[in-house]
């Protein structure tokens, strides 16, 4: 494997690993730093800020490494990312606290010049594994974070900021040294207007093999957030979980999407195909939340974990079929724009899934997998409508 494709894994497992770091002491620092005992606003505000920034910046750093190459971008995203820990570990203010997540959104919506980088030095059949190992990367980031935020918060609660920050520094170095370029630089000068985030998304509307993908992409997001927002809930409601059993709930439901990206996406898409693939993850999904939304003992979760995994396998090819359809000069754009639709997914699905488990909640704590259960459903016309053609012109 190429060395260059080690540091882009690195760099998305330390973008996981800053956002989940900080669920376990931003609490507290909240509360030092405002004075107030009730943070719960500041904390809505600080996830939809960082979600807002991932959705407007994701596609112009993707269009703007296709212009000037994905290393400089890559490398002021990190920087961007020291920054931000930096200002998180010394902010005296509120404001700056939201200033620093504001930073942060920015410089995480780098996911799209990742996939981009991995569009660049892969061949067609390496992509699925590949993407699987990006997406696996992210979710082992996200395990490791919140362990490491807790740890080291336990000490002083700025200290994991004072880690990450570190963490990104040597990272940032070992880019300089030995991430290469990929792209070739365009040569005519950046203008003002190609820094609208709304023309990447006015140019995949006019595309129409690209609509459909990046409304699969929407929906594959959307689904994945009822597990964050609901499981914790329905756990306590629906088998009377504690603390403990819930995190040894996620910690497993984490444990097999990581494993499952990093060995079946490859494998899965040489067997089945692109298509086949992601129609198997969406069937292991939905026969997932059957169960879950029956289950009468908690064993019955835990049993259902292998077909998680098996849901896994989807979303790996389906950005493998993803970057087939555009020319490589506007691979950056485009996963910009996929990354865009995710970020959306993430502002408005907990939204609407939140409000769905306490129409339910009451009567059948369960049900609430059963929406994700149609929604993946709903999926499923769209996946069978892909095209699988030349790159958009």
């Amino acid at each position: 494997m190429p060395t260059s494709l080690y540091i882009i894994y690195a760099t998305l497992a330390l973008d996981a690993v800053g956002l989940g770091l900080i669920f376990p002491i931003l609490p507290r620092l909240l509360e030092q730093v405002s004075q107030q005992g009730e943070v719960a606003p500041y904390l809505g505000s600080m996830t939809a800020l960082y979600a807002v920034m991932q959705f407007v910046f994701a596609p112009v750093l993707g269009a703007l490494s296709d212009r000037i190459g994905r290393r400089p971008v890559l490398l002021l995203s990190l920087a961007g990312a020291i920054i931000n820990y930096l200002l998180m570990a010394c902010a005296p203010q509120l404001w700056m606290l939201f200033l620093g997540r504001a930073i942060a959104g920015l410089s995480s919506a780098n996911m799209s010049v990742a996939t981009a980088y991995i569009s660049d030095i892969s061949t067609v059949g390496q992509r699925a594994a590949r993407f699987g190992l990006c997406n696996a990367m992210f979710g082992a980031g996200f395990i490791i974070g919140p362990v490491l935020g807790g740890l080291l918060g336990e000490h002083w609660v700025r200290l994991p900021f004072i880690a990450a920050a570190a963490l990104n520094g040597a990272n940032l170095l070992l880019a300089l040294c030995a991430l290469p370029e990929t792209r070739t630089p365009g040569t005519e000068p950046l203008q003002l207007h190609q820094f609208n985030p709304l023309l990447p998304l006015r140019w995949v509307l006019g595309q129409p093999q690209l609509v459909p993908v990046t409304l699969v992409f929407f929906a594959f997001s959307a689904a994945g957030e009822a597990y964050g927002t609901c499981w914790a809930l329905w756990g306590q409601d629906a088998f009377h979980w504690d603390a403990l059993r819930i995190g040894m709930s996620l910690g497993a439901f984490g444990v097999c999407q990581t494993l499952a990206q990093a060995l079946l996406p490859g494998r899965a898409t040489r067997l089945l195909g692109e298509r086949r693939a992601i129609l198997a993850g969406l069937l292991g999904a939905c026969s997932a939340l059957a169960v879950m939304a029956m289950a009468r003992q908690d064993w019955q979760v835990f049993a259902v974990m292998p077909l998680f995994a098996l849901a896994g396998i989807g979303a790996p090819a389906l950005q493998a079929l993803a970057s087939r359809l555009v020319a490589p000069e506007q691979q950056g754009e485009f996963q910009g724009v996929l990354a865009a639709a995710v970020s959306l997914a993430s502002i408005l699905a907990p939204l609407g899934f939140s409000a769905i488990y306490m129409a339910v909640r009451a009567h059948w704590p369960g049900a609430i997998w059963l929406s994700v259960l149609a929604l993946n459903l709903a999926i499923m016309p769209l996946v069978l409508r892909l095209r699988f053609g030349a790159p958009a012109a």
